[in-house]
């Protein structure tokens, strides 16, 4: 699958083989707790199964403020 990462700066790696995305951000080294993903307009719960065709993107659920 394609995962885009948009934190801190945007880039995309190739993961393969169906697995859970809480699995995917683990191997990505992405704190499953800090992290969320969306599949086009759709946002994924970390149990959700992910399979080789999928494109996802990845964003940091944490924001600052003043």
């Amino acid at each position: 699958m394609k995962v885009i990462i948009r934190y801190p700066k945007r880039r995309e790696v190739e993961v393969r083989g169906r697995r859970q995305l809480q699995d995917v951000l683990k191997e990505l080294n992405l704190n499953p707790e800090t992290f969320i993903a969306i599949q086009g307009k759709t946002l994924l719960t970390h149990d959700a199964y992910l399979k080789d065709d999928d494109t996802i993107e990845v964003l940091s659920a944490i924001s600052g403020g003043a």
